[in-house]
């Protein structure tokens, strides 16, 4: 008999957004280059622009490259209905913040440097390993597959992230209230316009921001 992975498979497809029509492209593709193993039921986007070359040249250059993981879930695609953002029920899904990145972003912050983080899920999972099961800050520690969910939105504070590498994303999503707390909602809005109107390529293939 074939074991569980096999059978899905075989049988199975890979995950997309509901926005992704006849994807006729490599499964394998649609992935980042750093991925070690399957958990997510959707790609951390950002990271999709990042070749082993770019990651070498940011190397070159000084940066300092460090993992983390979160275990995307399907909820992740979900729109929020409620007409308070507050009210919506965030999903809880895993993280994994290695000891290796904390100590690398404490030297970091120690020596007056920023931490960058690539997608909305890295910086959900840095976020996360900072904050105690009420969202208090306790500071940053190492985790093993922890749960979280987290729900960053205009208002909430952010301990460690000091740059953010993003896609652009759907209206109504967790994930754009997220970008709307780290810049603002109104430098949201004016980024996205100036995107529509010079036909920027948005959503899992298209272009990324820089958010400072």
């Amino acid at each position: 008999l074939p074991s569980l992975d096999e059978a899905l498979h075989a049988a199975g497809r890979t995950p997309l957004p509901p926005y992704i029509k006849d994807y006729a492209g490599d499964d394998e593709l649609y992935q980042t280059v750093y991925a070690q193993r399957e958990s997510s039921a959707a790609a951390p986007t950002a990271g999709l622009h990042f070749t082993p070359e770019l990651i070498q040249a940011c190397q070159a250059q000084g940066v300092k490259w460090e993992t983390v993981e979160l275990e995307v879930g399907l909820d992740t695609f979900r729109v929020v209905d409620e007409e308070d953002a507050e009210d919506h029920a965030m999903h809880t899904e895993r993280y994994t913040v290695p000891e290796a990145t904390v100590r690398a972003i404490q030297r970091t912050k120690e020596a007056g440097g920023r931490v960058f983080a690539v997608g909305t899920t890295s910086t959900r999972s840095l976020e996360s390993a900072c904050r105690d099961t009420a969202g208090a800050f306790v500071g940053l520690e190492p985790k093993e597959r922890a749960a979280t969910n987290l729900f960053l939105l205009p208002g909430s504070p952010f301990h460690v992230v000091d740059g953010l590498i993003t896609n652009f994303h759907v209206p109504r999503s967790t994930l754009m209230m997220l970008v709307s707390a780290f810049a603002s909602r109104d430098q949201i809005m004016e980024a996205y316009t100036h995107a529509i109107a010079e036909r920027y390529r948005m959503l899992s293939f298209g272009d990324a921001m820089l958010i400072l």
